[in-house]
């Protein structure tokens, strides 16, 4: 028995550093396992990969557009000398500060070749399949090298860790929390940080983590910093003496990689904090998205055991299943924390994964769908700087990962278990994890480019300075096809407005808002949009959109021809602007001599 507990010990002391030597070498078989993992993103990619700047990820179209916008600005960067942290060339004429959105430059940058030369969809597929192939990697050389001998515990941990339920949710438009391959490389120099002769070192390659992971997503690394934080606390109230002994160096180390995040991210940091174009909170209510009690035994949509209707009740959108362990699989996270229980490190984790799980469950406790008045303890954090910005139900992304690490723990150690109890372990995990296989992510046909576009034909009517104003104009959901295209183009030609976050009505009102400030145009054509109604324009309408045309220093005005209520905006424009033109396969207004003489 004594024996026993001297090798729990050993075990629970290598977890909690990574520093356990895991595979006596590595096979030929892990290749095979990490090609494995490229076929299956491959796999769950498939349908953007057939065309991908032909389609759009139907699950969230919104913010497959958002990362266009993001990827244009890279290539904007490297090819046409643009400012690293500011757009101009959306949200024109003021433009967009692209620090205080999730601009992924370490991802945007690297492939703007890509995206120059074969087009941001093809820079998207990429990354989404990267992403998790990526991910799944990246956890299976931790699992494989410090946590677990077993090359079967390593696999699972690493599909659950990189196709897991959230993962492949959050590949359905989130490019950048699909492409968590740092987060392990993180998590283990964290933890090494209580060696001996680690401070420096490893302080300052954590740093340097620390500033690859901002230019991803920094809303992961809060997350990443949030449950290391609770495992640490939690692990040193459990190993007190083992927790003063390297308390000194391991502070040290941490010291040594914040300087070095700060002197290489201050400043990127303070322009997101500080510059024009910030912001603060978001565009709605801790209440609205949370994570919902029934969500944790459900399965997800995007799997072969899914239902629609399902976890559509459950969940705030097809990118935000990020818990749905399916009833099985919740059993067996709960059992295998129970045979890791002697485990501080594992206890540590469990605790971690719950206080987050807490926390995604938003101010008050939601089930079924149905909002409860039960309080929650995330209300009296929820208006922090920094929490604010947080959608809440992503905290669960935590817990997600955190069940990835105890099942290949507990697979690694089944093996010390008699046979009937193996046995039945390895039918539950086959009864988890099988239903929880995911399926191809649904894409529409985008709206094909017109020649207007693609042949440059907008060069003679758009010179430097000026604006070309699709309409509808680029907008979260209302102007979906007019950002599409012009991210597609790679903002070679300057837009008003579009899809992104900055404050909502600067200087009155900084709260952080998914559009521009309002103006009397975008409301007009907004409501034509959803009504199909012509408005009978009065002279003062009339000079209200000459007045917005003026500002945002428009030179061409373009119909987008699949347009919801396509014959209402051409009546509409027509009777503020005149007649159109047909150019390059679609309606054209030139506005150039209105813009330049403005009281004529």
């Amino acid at each position: 028995m004594r024996a026993a507990e001297e090798m729990l010990e050993e075990r629970d002391g290598a977890v909690a550093t990574g520093s356990r030597t895991g595979f006596t070498g590595w096979r030929r078989s892990d290749l095979g396992v990490l090609l494995g993992f490229l076929a299956l993103a491959v796999l769950v990619m498939i349908r953007l990969w057939l065309d991908p700047n032909g389609r759009v990820l139907d699950g969230n179209d919104d913010d497959h557009g958002i990362f266009l916008f993001m990827l244009a600005h890279g290539e904007r960067v490297v090819f046409d000398g643009a400012p690293l942290f500011f757009e101009s060339h959306l949200n024109a004429p003021v433009g967009v500060n692209m620090m205080a959105n999730t601009a992924i430059l370490a991802l945007s940058l690297p492939l703007a070749p890509v995206t120059h030369f074969l087009g941001g969809g093809v820079s998207v597929a990429i990354i989404l399949t990267t992403g998790l192939a990526g991910t799944a990697a990246a956890w299976y050389w931790l699992f494989a090298r410090h946590l677990v001998a077993s090359r079967r515990a390593a696999l699972i941990g690493a599909l659950w860790c990189g196709f897991g339920p959230t993962m492949i949710s959050h590949a359905n438009g989130h490019l950048n929390f699909v492409s968590q391959y740092l987060v392990p490389l993180i998590v283990w120099q964290v933890l090494r940080l209580r060696e001996p002769g680690r401070a420096v070192r490893g302080g300052i390659v954590l740093g340097l983590l620390i500033v690859l992971q901002i230019f991803i997503n920094e809303e992961t690394l809060l997350f990443t910093a949030l449950t290391l934080g609770v495992f640490v606390l939690a692990y040193a109230i459990m190993r007190r003496a083992e927790a003063r002994a390297t308390a000194r160096r391991f502070l040290a180390g941490l010291g040594v990689a914040t300087g070095t995040t700060l002197a290489l991210a201050g400043y990127p940091l303070w322009y997101q904090f500080l510059a024009p174009g910030n912001y603060h909170g978001q565009p709605f209510a801790p209440t609205e998205f949370v994570t919902d009690l029934l969500a944790l035994g459900a399965y997800p949509r995007q799997s072969v055991a899914g239902i629609d209707a399902v976890a559509e009740r459950l969940s705030v959108s097809a990118t935000e299943d990020n818990t749905f362990f399916g009833p099985v699989g919740l059993l067996m996270i709960a059992v295998a924390l129970r045979m890791l229980w002697r485990s501080a490190a594992a206890r540590s984790a469990a605790i971690a994964g719950l206080v987050l799980l807490i926390a995604s469950l938003g101010p008050r406790l939601q089930a079924a769908g149905v909002k409860t008045a039960i309080p929650l303890p995330f209300a009296l954090v929820s208006h922090i700087p920094v929490i604010d910005l947080v959608s809440v139900t992503r905290f669960a992304m935590v817990p997600a990962t955190i069940a990835g690490i105890l099942l290949a723990l507990a697979a690694d150690r089944i093996g010390e278990y008699p046979r009937v109890r193996r046995r039945r372990f390895w039918v539950g995990m086959t009864l988890a994890l099988v239903p929880l296989f995911p399926t191809p992510a649904p894409v529409v046909q985008g709206d094909p480019l017109p020649e207007f576009l693609t042949a440059g034909l907008w060069r003679r009517y758009v010179p430097d300075g000026r604006t070309l104003v699709p309409v509808p104009l680029p907008e979260v959901t209302t102007g979906r096809t007019a950002q599409r295209w012009a991210t597609l183009e790679n903002l070679d030609f300057a837009v008003p407005r579009g899809y992104f976050m900055g404050p909502a009505d600067p200087p009155h009102d900084r709260t952080g808002s998914w559009r521009a400030p309002v103006r009397p145009t975008t409301e007009l054509l907004n409501r034509v949009q959803a009504t199909g109604q012509r408005p009978a324009l009065t002279e003062a309408d009339r000079a209200l959109i000459r007045a917005d045309l003026v500002y945002w220093r428009a030179a061409v005005v373009m119909l987008v021809p699949e347009a919801p209520n396509v014959a209402a905006l051409r009546a509409t424009l027509t009777g503020a602007l005149g007649e159109p033109r047909l150019v390059g396969g679609v309606e054209i207004w030139d506005v150039r001599s209105l813009v330049d003489h403005p009281a004529e």
